[in-house]
């Protein structure tokens, strides 16, 4: 029988089943983070959000299509107000005191990057189906905001292009923030184009010819604005129209509002039927500052203690953090994980005794099968009603305590229903057992462009200064790396050769 997977939509303001376009597939895009720091514990719990719609759906026998963004350009200061006159968060991260380390901004996006990742496969986050970068798919937004000026959604001042709010009568739909509420006053001050035809008119592209990341445009040398950029990987890797969007409550307005804005302005139809938004993180009943030290990043958790960290089970702080239901504000304590790290030995100690195994056969049997078999559909029964986390919990330790009240005396297949159990309460909430990374083609070309540039920068030094033999030798080095080198009247560019 179908089982209904029911979610909060905050567009309709309601809880109600998810009916995809597709029946059987969901395309599903979630807002991922600006990679100008570490993401910290608050950003990962709107990600796990992410993972357990994808794990939900994937535990219905659902297809699931999945596209999370790493934006590495285009995030301004102010982007909280719709108002283009803020810097971006890339360029000011390389002045601070962590960005001195790097010596570009494309270093600086690359290394954050590279940690992001590291950080989603340590808390067991899935894979996504495909991670877009921003900068790499500057000519579809440069496209998109060309399209908007020719049906008449945008304009141009001196100082950028802008999406005209009131060519879209529907704006503020998901927010509810209309153009004649107080909102629209509060952003007065801010405002510092006095070309802008409305304040709440938001930025689609930025000329700057200084700025530290720029492109050429119809309109100039500049970067786009960060809204663009979702709207066009979304449609780019799922189509006009999706299923659902997700992304923390931060991005309810203006983010999200001006996507669905930009999107439907584009196309006109319906950019997402479902949006579901994580409420706000706060530790030890605060919210998170480095001035009151109760700010983590996932590193700061997990890292061994001689490295600087506290040494905690990467599952238990993924545990910690579906500890709270993702609609209702939630409260980090380090007592909550330390008993979350209880759980987990627990569960550690059950699988040295059985094993784990991804293959284990689905087959219940037996009392204790038929328990467990109960326990899981429980559990599926939570996840399905709105991401019930806590409930579904509550069923993992309850199952943890048949298992171990029952192992001393189990037979074989009484071990084959807990191997069971323990894969299908994993792919369901992922605080089992951690999956093998996965290297990915992204990350091998970073890797290797970590490699490959200073040996490019020693080089074009060693051609300075005459000395062609060294030249020749740096060479032969990135040759045995499997790169290609050509030199340009714009310097030396490089390629992996293909089959390396």
């Amino acid at each position: 029988m179908d089982r209904d997977f029911k979610i909060y939509n905050t567009l309709s303001r309601s809880v109600e089943p998810i009916k995809t376009k597709v029946k059987g597939v969901l395309s599903f895009y979630s807002c991922g983070p600006t990679v100008y720091s570490y993401a910290h514990i608050g950003n990962f719990r709107s990600f796990v959000t992410a993972d357990l719609l994808l794990r939900t759906a994937t535990s219905l026998g659902w297809q699931v299509n999945y596209a999370t963004n790493i934006t590495d350009v285009g995030h301004l200061t102010e982007d909280d107000f719709t108002d283009p006159s803020g810097e971006d968060r890339m360029a000011k991260a390389l002045r601070s005191k962590e960005g001195e380390q790097f010596p570009n901004v494309w270093d600086l996006a690359r290394f954050y990057s590279n940690k992001l990742i590291e950080d989603w496969h340590l808390l067991n986050l899935v894979e996504p189906t495909v991670r877009p970068r921003a900068t790499e798919h500057m000519r579809e937004q440069i496209a998109a905001v060309q399209l908007l000026i020719e049906k008449g959604h945008a304009y141009e001042t001196s100082q950028g292009v802008y999406f005209s709010v009131t060519s879209f009568p529907t704006y503020g739909q998901l927010s509810g923030n209309t153009l004649d509420n107080v909102l629209e006053e509060s952003v007065r001050d801010v405002v510092v184009d006095k070309e802008k035809r409305d304040p709440r008119d938001f930025a689609l592209w930025k000329k700057d010819d200084k700025h530290l990341m720029q492109w050429y445009s119809p309109w100039g040398w500049g970067f786009p604005g960060w809204h663009i950029e979702c709207s066009v990987m979304a449609m780019n890797y799922l189509g006009d129209e999706i299923d659902l969007h997700a992304g923390g409550e931060d991005l309810i307005f203006p983010h999200h509002e001006c996507e669905i804005a930009q999107s439907e302005s584009l196309t006109g139809k319906q950019f997402a039927r479902y949006w579901v938004h994580t409420r706000f993180l706060q530790v030890e009943g605060e919210k998170m500052s480095k001035s009151l030290g109760n700010f983590f990043t996932v590193r700061d958790l997990v890292a061994p203690k001689d490295e600087g960290g506290k040494g905690i089970d990467p599952l238990a702080v993924r545990m910690t953090l579906l500890s709270g239901h993702y609609r209702k504000p939630f409260n980090f304590t380090l007592k909550t994980l330390k008993g979350n790290v209880k759980h987990r030995e627990r569960l550690q100690e059950i699988i040295d005794e059985v094993g784990y195994s991804d293959s284990a056969p689905i087959e219940y049997e037996g009392e204790m099968g038929g328990a467990l078999q109960a326990i899981y559909t429980r559990a599926l029964d939570a996840m399905t009603d709105d991401l019930n986390t806590p409930l579904a919990l509550a069923a993992l330790f309850g199952g943890t305590k048949v298992i171990q009240s029952g192992l001393s005396g189990a037979t074989e297949a009484d071990l084959t229903s807990v191997r069971a159990w323990l894969k299908q309460m994993n792919d369901l909430l992922g605080v089992i057992h951690a999956a093998e990374a996965k290297e990915s083609q992204t990350e091998k070309v970073d890797e290797l462009g970590a490699l490959v540039e200073p040996l490019l920068q020693a080089r074009q030094q060693a051609r300075a200064d005459g000395n062609w033999g060294r030249a020749d030798e740096i060479r032969a080095q990135l040759t045995e790396l499997g790169v290609e080198i050509m030199d340009t009247p714009e310097g030396p560019k490089w390629k992996k050769v293909a089959g390396i």
